[in-house]
């Protein structure tokens, strides 16, 4: 039951990730905001989430994990029914704003809640972290079918309302079946680190974030990321210095959980090239409804719970993440590459469903593991912060994928028409262009799967994972 619970409360943090992606255009035509204001509802919600990760996980190992837990879904679920009443943009931007700030109490918790929760057994926690792997790599997929639902169904507003059925369920079930677990003293708190990251980790997802619409030699797109770079740089100075930093060096430095942090965040930087540029392609160059669009992604739905039921359940447990991880990068490679083969006529049976197929099971033999790898061998009392981390790395991979390919798409496009200045006002030739900026991104992304395939490939340990520390054993006078 408190696998059901946290799955839920997951399941609702990954749908808002996409399903207000789906509803954007409505929103704008029934608000009357302008179209450049359109980034600022996905952007707010990705500053205020990204940013305040690892404030959000190291607060529920002090402070009571399962209170954090059931604070971020009361408060998410309140944030929701905000930005589903919302009048203008002012209101529906401050929504998501605070959505992301709860989102950043619930996903940190809920994840080392499932740490705690499945310490003792390797198997049993292979298991869980399957099916919670599962519904993070097919939440993305799953918000998209959802918004387009809804959205064609109903109304926009239900995209953000339908956050109230998963939070009732999970704010109920988490009071009757979540415990803590052990957790330390109360200490003085890193404020120092604390400022350092948070300024340090809005400024990389703020610039990466306008650099779609400002380009990558303006000000307001450089400026803040190097200035974030260094604060994150100066953070990881003062985390080796205090005595009771926010961020455990320790929790990072450790070869297997370094691993999954490095692989999960390059893996997030080309999972945007599927769930963002094939939204595009369906919608705009096939003319799928937004109802069609999300069914269209209904096959990788099962396939991402298919590969990460499997290998967390059966396989991980055994061979560890060593031959899992890059095995799923392989495939995901292998997905983005035959994406390059879709023009403005292919059929969604020959050329998508295949890639959809293949590059969800290699998602689903990616995320399992890398998210038990990530809280392994951890002490109960770090459970929080390593699991902020793992949100953490694949948010701040997501910023990248969505800044970097969107430049790179826009590039590839403009330098086609200029190609074919003659014939660029067709919309043939249009299509074409824009087309010709997909398969870029496609090839990329295929590039960037192979990367994370051959780094875990190197890095990862072999053999079975270790199991979390437990709190006797973090007060062993023993303990080395």
């Amino acid at each position: 039951m408190a696998l059901v619970v946290l799955s839920v409360a997951q399941l609702m943090d990954i749908l808002d990730s996409t399903i207000v992606n789906i509803a954007l255009p409505t929103a704008q035509r029934d608000l009357g905001f302008p179209a450049d204001y359109r980034q600022w509802v996905l952007t707010g919600y990705a500053l205020a989430f990204g940013s305040l990760l690892l404030l959000g996980g190291r607060v529920s190992d002090f402070f009571g994990r399962k209170r954090l837990f059931l604070i971020g879904v009361g408060g998410f679920a309140v944030a929701s029914a905000f930005g589903g009443a919302a009048g203008d943009f002012g209101m529906l931007l401050a929504a998501r704003i605070a959505q992301g700030v709860f989102a950043a109490m619930l996903a940190p918790a809920a994840l080392s809640l499932l740490s705690v929760t499945f310490a003792d057994d390797a198997k049993e926690r292979g298991r869980a972290f399957g099916i919670f792997g599962a519904i993070s790599g097919a939440g993305g997929a799953l918000g998209l079918l959802l918004g387009g639902v809804l959205t064609q169904g109903l109304s926009w507003r239900w995209c953000l309302y339908v956050n109230l059925i998963f939070a009732a369920v999970a704010f109920v079930g988490g009071m009757a079946f979540l415990h803590d677990g052990d957790r330390p003293e109360r200490v003085r708190p890193d404020i120092a680190g604390t400022v350092t990251v948070v300024l340090g980790l809005i400024g990389i997802v703020y610039g990466l974030g306008t650099a779609e619409t400002r380009g990558w030699n303006d000000i307001w797109t450089i400026g803040p990321v190097i200035a974030g770079v260094a604060l994150v740089a100066v953070f990881v100075l003062i985390e080796r210095r205090t005595k009771h930093p926010l961020l455990p060096l320790r929790v990072i430095l450790d070869r297997v959980r370094g691993t999954a942090y490095l692989s999960l965040g390059i893996s997030g930087i080309g999972m945007f090239a599927v769930f963002l540029f094939l939204t595009y392609y369906l919608a705009i160059t096939l003319g799928f409804t937004p109802l069609q669009t999300g069914m269209a992604f209904l096959p990788m739905i099962g396939s991402v719970m298919t590969g990460a039921v499997f290998s967390g359940a059966v396989l991980l447990p055994r061979t560890g993440p060593r031959p899992l991880v890059p095995a799923g990068c392989v495939l995901s490679a292998i997905g983005m590459a035959i994406l390059t083969g879709i023009h403005a006529d292919s059929s969604y049976a020959g050329a998508v469903l295949p890639a959809l197929l293949v590059t969800g099971i290699g998602f689903g033999l990616i995320f399992g593991p890398v998210q038990n790898a990530a809280t392994s061998g951890v002490r109960s009392h770090d459970a929080g912060v390593a699991s902020a981390m793992v949100t953490t790395a694949q948010q701040i991979g997501g910023s990248i994928g969505t800044a970097v390919f969107s430049s790179l798409a826009t590039t590839a496009t403009a330098k086609y028409l200029s190609t074919h200045a003659a014939t660029a006002a067709q919309p043939t030739t249009i299509t074409e262009a824009t087309l010709a900026g997909y398969h870029l991104v496609f090839w990329i992304a295929a590039a960037i799967f192979l990367s994370s395939a051959v780094l875990a490939a190197l890095l990862f340990r072999s053999g079975p994972l270790p199991l979390p520390v437990d709190s006797a054993a973090v007060n062993s006078p023993n303990e080395p």
